[in-house]
């Protein structure tokens, strides 16, 4: 009983606390041993349905979480630009591909492009994004939440669980319908 109010409490912490990012941070460090060990139990064994639990709950959380009043992601992690992304991109600003790299990328140490500096360049004021209709795969895909075969990005969603309350919430629900 008392697990149960406090994965309840959490989630409505997450989503009437004006998606406070410290708070989030801290109960996600507090609980990353707790979600490792159901994520990686998703791995050893998933359910017969997850798939589906995966998209349900992802779009419950969406229901409930609203991008644009947290951002997190843009003024925190910097996606990974494919060379597809930068032609796409710097066709639409119509730049050559190898200005848009100069002036906005860097490789990093995994030899990936990613952006030179954060908070991303492209995040407007109102927290909504200036390329949004050609924005990177990276950023499409963001937060993975509504991936198939979920179990195979564990290090990922785990990472995602400080950086972004929808990944949070998605891994407590996710719980929740787990293992009743």
């Amino acid at each position: 009983m008392i697990k149960i109010i406090f994965k309840t409490e959490v989630l409505f912490l997450l989503k009437f606390l004006n998606l406070n990012l410290e708070q989030n941070k801290k109960l996600a460090l507090q609980k990353q041993k707790e979600h490792k060990k159901f994520l990686d139990s998703l791995k050893k064994k998933p359910p017969k349905n997850l798939d589906y639990l995966t998209e349900e709950i992802h779009e419950e959380v969406f229901n409930e979480v609203d991008c644009l009043k947290c951002a997190n992601c843009c003024k925190t992690t910097g996606p990974l630009y494919t060379e597809k992304d930068i032609e796409r991109i710097s066709k639409h600003l119509r730049m050559k591909p190898a200005d848009f790299e100069s002036k906005f990328l860097k490789t990093d140490e995994d030899n990936d492009k990613v952006l030179q500096n954060l908070p991303c360049f492209f995040l407007t004021e109102d927290n909504t994004c200036s390329i949004y209709e050609v924005r990177p795969k990276a950023c499409r895909e963001y937060p993975h939440t509504d991936r198939k075969k979920i179990y195979q990005i564990n290090h990922l969603m785990l990472k995602n669980t400080g950086i972004c309350p929808a990944t949070f919430s998605w891994v407590e629900k996710m719980m929740q319908k787990t293992q009743k």
